[in-house]
């Protein structure tokens, strides 16, 4: 089959160019620009674009399918072509549905999450060799790709509530048609496409709705939101609740109270533990027995950028986390503080989506960095300029933020240098962003503070 990509360098798309050129099909693609890891990817498979922007001309009537990207703009000169010549057009989850009809299909959505517990059932799946497909939004160990496509019986994806296509305004999970679905909580996100908070919340309401008879419905019952929504009066639905599980923390080290003994994690932070729950529910429901699942998860080391270890000696010791939203940045502090509660915790966190850098959403960051001893925040003016919005200022930062001694940059070398000054004695730091600190080197960085 020949297949075109319209904004192929995308997290979702070019992991689905990569699988259906795995499956053997002629794939192409365009896109105005494409950043790491997409770009060596692409390019180590023959898929990246000889040349950046949109070729009207590549579409031609050999093509069978073409796959649009959010990316792309509505009138996007290859999709108007594609139109013209009547090519099938998919958004990639209208794709994903349509490869997987005859699956049983599990799809993890929520603010918060999603990606390891999606990746906690990819990890205790392929720990029981069990075939399965899958969708998840982060590299996870022991998979080589984002995505798989094949004969299995089932499909685990990570569901995104994010607009489908310039074509369709629909959440993209709305297309998956779950048999089981997981909620793991619910705060506001992307209010450039979700104004209010009702609006967001009604995503997930479609979510829940979408639960076919005799189908699941996972949720964490701490969100009083999440609760409403899921607690559905549906006799035809099983809805089940999760929370903390038993645990202690011994020596920084997590461990799991079980009715089969004491089970170590290499996770931690209460947001991880009810991520375990989610997962051990989810694949109880697939067959893996309670024993079967914590011998597994035991194993598990995160996904990347969650929590992931940059460096470490006997005093010292860096994490970099995928944390932006307001939700994301408190779990991910608190979780670093009680964890390692004899150190103090220098926690930076880069403003860098279309929300985070929004004067009026600012406040929403209030009391989030309650939990660091030292608390930073980093912002681009170049990022904000980019993304057409309005400037911000550190005055803006701090009137929403609301936090004392609240350190504000906005240039990455005077953070750099700030960082590299400090006294890194019994200290954790947290770097925190889905961006990349305007290029600042945050392994070099943490290895130079570990000395």
């Amino acid at each position: 089959m020949r297949v075109h990509f319209i904004a192929i360098g995308g997290s979702a798309m070019h992991n689905l160019a990569l699988a259906l050129h795995e499956k053997g099909n002629i794939v192409t693609g365009s896109d105005d620009e494409i950043f790491e890891p997409s770009r060596t990817r692409l390019e180590a498979k023959g898929l990246l674009p000889a040349q950046y922007g949109w070729f009207p001309e590549k579409i031609t009537d050999e093509i069978e399918v073409v796959i649009l990207g959010m990316h792309a703009r509505i009138d996007n000169p290859e999709l108007l072509r594609a139109k013209e010549l009547g090519i099938k057009i998919y958004s990639f989850p209208e794709y994903i549905y349509q490869y997987s009809q005859d699956k049983q299909r599990i799809v993890v959505a929520g603010s918060h999450g999603k990606t390891t517990v999606t990746s906690m059932i990819m990890h205790v799946l392929k720990f029981h060799d069990k075939d399965f497909d899958y969708m998840v939004g982060s590299l996870v160990e022991g998979f080589d790709t984002m995505t798989k496509l094949s004969d299995a019986p089932i499909i685990v994806i990570e569901g995104d509530e994010y607009l489908t296509s310039p074509l369709d305004p629909r959440p993209k999970f709305a297309h998956y048609k779950h048999h089981i679905g997981v909620i793991t909580g619910i705060a506001w996100d992307h209010i450039n496409v979700f104004p209010t908070f009702a609006n967001y919340l009604e995503q997930f309401e479609i979510f829940a709705d979408l639960t076919p008879k005799g189908g699941n419905l996972i949720y964490c019952k701490d969100d009083k939101k999440l609760a409403e929504i899921c607690s559905i009066d549906r006799n035809d639905v099983r809805a089940k609740a999760y929370t903390v599980p038993s645990h202690k923390i011994r020596n920084g080290k997590t461990v799991l109270n079980t009715d089969y003994g004491p089970i170590s994690l290499q996770v931690f932070g209460e947001h991880n533990l009810k991520n375990i729950e989610a997962a051990r529910l989810t694949c109880q429901l697939l067959g893996i027995t309670e024993k079967g699942f914590y011998t597994a998860i035991s194993s598990f080391k995160g996904a990347a950028n969650r929590l992931e270890l940059l460096a470490k000696n006997d005093r010292t010791i860096v994490f970099k986390d995928f944390a932006h939203a307001p939700s994301k940045v408190l779990a991910s502090t608190m979780a670093v503080k009680k964890n390692f509660a004899d150190f103090k915790l220098v926690a930076c966190l880069e403003l860098h989506t279309f929300s985070s850098l929004s004067k009026e959403f600012l406040k929403e960051y209030k009391d989030k960095l309650k939990f660091a001893d030292d608390p930073i925040v980093f912002f681009s003016p170049q990022t904000v300029e980019h993304k057409k919005l309005p400037p911000i200022n550190a005055t803006d930062i701090q009137n929403g933020f609301i936090t004392k001694n609240l350190k504000i940059f906005s240039d990455k070398n005077a953070l750099q240098d700030y960082l590299l000054a400090q006294k890194w004695d019994k200290k954790a730091l947290l770097m925190m962003s889905s961006g990349k600190f305007d290029g600042l080197n945050l392994p070099e960085l943490a290895q130079k503070i570990v000395g």
